[in-house]
């Protein structure tokens, strides 16, 4: 029985053209994900690592409630907690009390994770560079940029 058979009326199948293009960009996120991530990885790194660092980087004090590093991140508190102690315990940020959140923290980078972010950032946008930007023209990019604003859901 093929899939297309078996899904009901209310099943609304990709048209051939609808799915290459789903197929396409599945390929290519998968692509960037996974180069971008090799890179970073033979300096230490994760990418959820380097997405910490910086975006606590760009924060006034270089700090940020976990629970929005969360939701910026699309990551459960407890999910990112457990990174954060990965990380801290690596010296990279540390932890305070949040006095708006008496259950929760403030995120810190330290100082050894601002070197480690200053050190690592010309190496991970080189990599962005050549895995993706390098390869697509300036009508791409900002095709690309309006497609992710028609699709982004958090400014739903």
């Amino acid at each position: 029985m093929s899939m297309r058979s078996s899904g009901g009326a209310a099943t609304r199948w990709l048209a051939p053209e609808e799915e290459r293009a789903w197929r396409a960009y599945r390929r290519m996120v998968i692509a960037v994900q996974a180069r971008t991530a090799q890179d970073l990885a033979e300096h230490g790194l994760s990418e959820p690592d380097y997405e910490v660092l910086s975006t606590l980087s760009e924060r006034p004090g270089n700090a940020s409630p976990l629970h929005e590093q969360a939701a910026k991140m699309g990551w459960s508190r407890s999910r990112l907690s457990r990174h954060a102690t990965r990380m801290e315990a690596r010296g990279l940020l540390r932890r305070e009390p949040d006095p708006a959140d008496g259950r929760g923290c403030i995120l810190v980078l330290t100082g050894q994770g601002l070197e480690t972010l200053r050190s690592i950032a010309p190496t991970h946008l080189e990599s962005v560079r050549r895995h993706f930007i390098d390869r697509l023209t300036t009508e791409d990019l900002a095709a690309l940029e309006r497609i992710a604003a028609k699709v982004d859901t958090t400014a739903e």
